[in-house]
Formats: C-alpha cells, structure tokens, sequence
C-alpha cells in the first residue's frame, strides 16, 4: 500500500473538495493518506516513508508547497506531486493538462509518469524568490493592486471572479504608461517602451490567459513575453476577444532564454500571485532551474 500525505487548503472549494470527501476518496483506491492542512503549522513536516504528496487547491496552493520543498536540502528525500486542482485559474494545473473533479483524478495514480517542473529564480530583489508560473512588470502587479480591493465585490464563482480580473485588466491596459525596459537573454540585448514585460515558466498567467503559447514547464527555458506601447491596441483586443469567451489565438513578441538580466524603469513588479513593493527600480537576474519539481502525469 502506497503511502501518500495531503496537503490541502481548506478554504478552496465547496464540500465536494472538505477534506473529509478528499481523504475518503484517496483511501477508496487503496492509498494510506496523512492529512495536513496549509494553514496550520507544521504541515510541511514531510515524513521519509511517504511515497507522494498530494496538493489540493489551487496555484496559490502549489506555489507555497513549492516554497516549503525548495528549503529542503538536495540530499532528503524528494517527493513526486499529485495535483488535485481548485483554484480560479489553475494555471500550473492547465500547463500539465491536469483537470477534472478528484473521483476521476484519483483512480488513475496507480499509473503515471513523471513530468519535471523547473522553476525560475530571481536574484537581485530578495532571497530565495522563485516562480512557477511568471515573474514580470507592468500591468499585471497592477492588476493585483486593483483586485485586492474589490475583491469582496466580484463575486464567488471562478467564472466570475476572471471575468471581473479580464475587465480590469482592460482598463489597466488603456491607461497603463508603457515605462522602458533593458533585457539582455543569453547575451543578447533587447530594449524599448513597454506595458508589460513577462517572464513566463507556462503558457499562461493571470486569469487564465494563455501569453507564450509555446511555453512547457519542463523544457528547461524560459520565455519572455513583451507587449510595446505599439501593441497596445492588440492587446486590448486580445483581452477583449477572451471577456467575450472568443478562443481567437495571439501571438506576442517572444524571446526564449535561460539567463536574462532586465532593468525596468517603473515599480510594479511580481512573482507568480505575489505583488512585489519596490522602491526604486532594480536590475535583477533571472535563472531557470531544470527538474526541481516532478508531477505524477496519468492518462485519463
């Protein structure tokens, strides 16, 4: 019998994702499951005879597992990663083709294989910032900014809750002062005016929008995606054509590197679902590293 422990955020989801329906659903397959919540202390004790882990929630979930596995040292144990996503975007679920309600994710983790996950890291703002999904500037911190506050009024479901996060971000974009942005990729440099300058892991970000169509989390680059004061309108229409739940395809100017140096001229900065406050603008360079993480992939 494998042995397996959830780590779980208890605030995501309906009574279909409690945690008692979670771990009665896992121990139907046969698996011995700890429970640990992500709001309580001590649920990243991770114990050495467990098999895997599971996460239960959405990419905000996944990012602070990941942060509790990074602390680890390279000689314990690492664990491979199931992904039951419940989230509003599930971003991280999406870019591994992770979908679905927990009964019919669970039966197959008795077959799998392993997809490695590699993550970015930043140097140059704070120790040990890492990202999964994206690290960048512009209107998407701001995005962040606006919808922390009217977040009571946006409404419950996830379909509500990116639509509303799209509409803002429109009228972000209309506005937004493109600022100047510095970016050498493997030695190259690149430079100009920008309304957003992202450096993503995945396809897509945010509210669930796909930005670098070719992105793959386990490929070993990264890719830079940039949007110029000169985009500006076709970006608008991008945002507009997925409010109105059109699947037109965009393609944006895109660099794929695995070491970049970027200065950005402006304060709005991010990692992944976290607003970064700057003072002034930094330099900072940016590493992708292969492989850190491994996700259980199964056919369904």
């Amino acid at each position: 019998m494998k042995r397996t422990t959830l780590l779980h955020n208890p605030t995501a989801g309906d009574n279909d994702f409690s945690k008692k329906e979670l771990v009665r659903l896992i121990e139907k397959e046969g698996f011995d499951c700890n429970y640990a919540s992500v709001k309580e202390e001590g649920w990243d004790e991770f114990e050495n005879d467990i098999d895997f882990l599971i996460i239960a929630g959405g990419d905000g979930t996944v990012r602070r597992a990941a942060k509790a596995l990074m602390k680890r040292k390279r000689l314990d144990k690492q664990y491979p990663l199931a992904l039951l996503p419940h989230g509003t975007a599930n971003n991280i679920a999406t870019a591994l083709q992770i979908n679905g309600h927990p009964k019919d994710i669970i039966p197959h983790w008795h077959r799998y294989h392993l997809q490695p996950f590699d993550i970015g890291r930043v140097h140059g703002i704070c120790d040990d910032l890492f990202f999964l999904e994206a690290f960048g500037y512009g209107i998407f911190p701001r995005l962040m900014k606006v919808m922390d506050k009217i977040e009571s009024d946006i409404g419950n479901t996830a379909e509500e809750k990116l639509k509303a996060a799209r509409s803002v971000l429109l009228e972000i974009v209309q506005s937004y002062e493109a600022r100047r942005c510095t970016i050498i990729a493997d030695g190259v440099e690149h430079s100009g005016n920008y309304i957003m300058v992202e450096i993503m892991n995945i396809r897509s970000m945010g509210p669930n929008l796909v930005l670098a169509s070719n992105a793959e989390p386990g490929d070993g680059f990264l890719d830079v995606v940039m949007v110029s004061e000169a985009s500006r309108n076709r970006f608008e229409s991008f945002l507009q054509s997925r409010i109105n739940d059109d699947d037109k395809e965009f393609s944006f100017s895109t660099i794929r590197a695995k070491k970049l140096k970027i200065l950005w001229e402006g304060k709005d900065v991010h990692a992944d679902d976290e607003r970064l406050k700057m003072e002034k603008p930094l330099e900072v360079e940016i590493e992708i590293l292969p492989d850190m993480m491994q996700f259980m992939i199964t056919e369904m």
